[in-house]
Protein backbone atom coordinates (compact mmCIF):
# COMPACT_ATOMS: atom_id res chain seq x y z
CA UNK A 1 0.00 0.00 0.00
CA UNK A 2 1.41 3.55 -0.79
CA UNK A 3 1.28 6.43 1.59
CA UNK A 4 -1.21 9.49 1.49
CA UNK A 5 -0.57 11.69 -0.76
CA UNK A 6 -0.66 14.46 1.50
CA UNK A 7 1.53 17.25 2.64
CA UNK A 8 3.97 17.06 5.71
CA UNK A 9 1.97 19.39 7.46
CA UNK A 10 -1.18 18.56 6.38
CA UNK A 11 -0.05 14.74 7.93
CA UNK A 12 1.25 16.63 10.89
CA UNK A 13 -2.15 18.01 11.64
CA UNK A 14 -4.35 14.88 11.18
CA UNK A 15 -1.38 12.66 13.99
CA UNK A 16 -1.90 15.89 16.51
CA UNK A 17 -5.71 15.89 15.90
CA UNK A 18 -6.21 12.18 15.77
CA UNK A 19 -3.92 11.61 18.46
CA UNK A 20 -1.44 8.93 16.67
CA UNK A 21 2.13 8.87 15.46
CA UNK A 22 2.66 10.89 11.96
CA UNK A 23 3.85 7.27 10.66
CA UNK A 24 0.34 5.91 11.23
CA UNK A 25 -1.60 8.90 9.72
CA UNK A 26 0.51 8.39 6.25
CA UNK A 27 0.52 4.78 6.19
CA UNK A 28 -3.28 4.98 7.34
CA UNK A 29 -6.02 3.64 4.29
CA UNK A 30 -7.79 6.47 2.61
CA UNK A 31 -11.36 5.33 4.16
CA UNK A 32 -10.31 4.70 7.34
CA UNK A 33 -8.71 8.32 8.01
CA UNK A 34 -11.82 9.91 6.01
CA UNK A 35 -14.00 8.05 8.75
CA UNK A 36 -12.04 8.95 11.78
CA UNK A 37 -12.06 12.54 10.77
CA UNK A 38 -15.78 12.48 10.28
CA UNK A 39 -16.19 11.14 13.93
CA UNK A 40 -13.72 13.37 15.24
CA UNK A 41 -15.99 15.92 13.54
CA UNK A 42 -18.87 14.57 14.85
CA UNK A 43 -17.37 14.53 18.60
CA UNK A 44 -16.72 18.79 17.77
CA UNK A 45 -20.79 19.68 17.42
Amino acid sequence: MRPLQISLETAQKLAKALGIPIEQVMHMPQHILVQKLVELEKEKK
